[in-house]
This record gives C-alpha cells, sequence and structure tokens, in this order.
C-alpha cells in the first residue's frame, strides 16, 4: 500500500525539511536588513550554473569575511570579492560575481538605503512589483527572484504560498498537488517554507522513490 499525501509530506520533511537559510546560517525570521541582504546575496549565487553546495558555501564564505551588509560588500575591493569567490567553489563565475555583488550593494542602497524592507514597502507588499523591483538588481532574474521568494515568505506574509516550478515539478512526481495553495492545506502553515525547500531538495537529488517508496 502506498504512502498518503501526508505521509508524503513528513517523508521529504524528514529527509530534506531544511531551508537554505538554515543551511547557510541566515536568521530570515529575524526580517532585519543583514539577513534579508544575506538572502539576495544567496539568490544571486544559487541562479548561475553551479551546484547548490557550492553556493551555500560561496555565501557562508562571503558572510564569514565580513560581507554581510550592502555597505560591506560595497566597500569591498572587486578582488577583496573575487578571491573569496574562486576559494569557494565559485571560480568560473568569480570575476562577474564579483561585480554583480558589488553593484547589487551600491542598488540597494541608492535606492532603498540598505534595507529591502524598503523595497516591499515601496512595492506595496505587492508580490509581482516585490518581483518586478529585485529583477532590477544586477545577477537576479526570475530564477533569483523565485530562490528569493521561496525563503523570504517566512517573514513577508504576502507572498505564501509560494512555490516555483522546482518545487511543483517535484510534488508532481510524489503524488502531490502540484499547486502551492493545496500544499499549504497539507503541510499547513509552520511546515510549508520548509517543505518548498525540501520539494526543491528532493528535484537536486532526484530521490523521489527512496521518499515515495516507489
Amino acid at each position: 500500500m502506498g504512502k498518503t499525501q501526508k505521509q508524503v509530506i513528513e517523508a521529504v520533511l524528514d529527509r530534506h525539511g531544511r531551508t537554505y537559510c538554515a543551511e547557510i546560517g541566515i536568521d530570515i525570521e529575524r526580517n532585519t536588513p543583514a539577513p534579508l541582504f544575506q538572502l539576495l546575496v544567496a539568490s544571486l549565487l544559487f541562479s548561475a550554473r553551479i551546484s547548490a553546495e557550492q553556493a551555500v558555501e560561496a555565501t557562508r564564505a562571503l558572510i564569514a569575511a565580513g560581507y554581510s551588509t550592502p555597505d560591506k560588500m560595497a566597500a569591498a575591493s572587486w578582488q577583496d570579492r573575487v578571491d573569496v569567490l574562486t576559494a569557494h567553489g565559485y571560480k568560473r563565475y568569480d570575476e562577474s560575481g564579483s561585480r554583480m555583488l558589488g553593484d547589487t550593494a551600491e542598488m540597494l542602497m541608492a535606492d532603498y538605503r540598505g534595507d529591502l524592507r524598503a523595497l516591499r514597502e515601496a512595492a506595496g507588499h505587492d508580490p509581482e512589483e516585490e518581483r518586478r523591483r529585485l529583477k532590477a538588481f544586477k545577477g537576479i532574474g526570475d530564477v533569483g527572484a523565485d530562490i528569493f521568494f521561496r525563503e523570504v515568505q517566512a517573514v513577508w506574509d504576502e507572498i505564501q504560498p509560494f512555490a516555483d516550478r522546482r518545487a511543483l515539478a517535484a510534488a508532481e512526481r510524489l503524488g502531490l498537488p502540484a499547486d502551492p495553495e493545496r500544499l499549504l492545506d497539507l503541510a499547513g502553515r509552520s511546515d510549508f517554507v520548509r517543505l518548498v525547500a525540501a520539494l526543491v531538495r528532493t528535484e537536486l537529488a532526484g530521490d523521489h522513490d527512496a521518499i515515495t517508496g516507489g
């Protein structure tokens, strides 16, 4: 007998139920300028054609190097940022990544006083306008905006429930609804953000059968 949808969700969460913010060490629940910026940095790095593990390592390294706020990121030299990225799995995109990080930090300070909550307010808490404004940052396209939305929905309630195409593809392969609202109903609000991250990790790992027992 196959697992129920509730049992599949429990299995997904048991195996992969950790957000990327939690893995990196970003305290997104604070909803303050530094962690929001760190999530933006992660979203930019995860958008490149490198593994999720390399993007996690590179984001952690930048934060550890002290580039945890937009002013500190912008104050670092291009070479400083390149050195950190090169040493932590981001070699193919270190030069362009360094430029985009510097440009994004400078734009965030110029347009929003270094605070992504100001972007949220300027967008009127409208997800479509928030996405449009996020995509104005160098290196943030639809993929980067999706990554940011997946994790920030923990504190920006106008975005929840959000699940990107990768998460929904995994849900469908697991026999779960490929619909954010229905996934929210099944998982509950407290576990939904972890579930979306877990679905993405499932898709990346390709271990759908191990989860369903198929």
